[in-house]
């Protein structure tokens, strides 16, 4: 597998994973009163997972970028290009 796409591959993972928790804390402190909307719908269950994809896709972006922007630098011709 090559190696940008692992790295994606865990991005996403991260991401969604953090999404996972905000989505729970959101819930969890009644922020907007999205717990009672949620509990009291029909569709609540459904509202409550695209909640979480919608945040797992802007905060998998947000991780790879920051893994992106980590990596400047650490590239192991950087010496060779710099003549030394």
């Amino acid at each position: 597998m090559p190696r940008v796409f692992r790295l994606y591959l865990v991005s996403a993972a991260i991401g969604f994973g953090v999404a996972a928790v905000f989505v729970g804390l959101v819930i969890a402190f009644n922020v907007a009163n999205l717990r009672h909307l949620i509990f009291t719908s029909d569709i609540g269950f459904m509202a409550t997972v695209a909640f979480w994809i919608l945040n797992g896709i802007v905060f998998s972006g947000v991780q790879f970028g920051f893994s992106v922007m980590q990596m400047a630098g650490t590239s192991p011709h950087d010496d060779h290009r710099r003549g030394r």
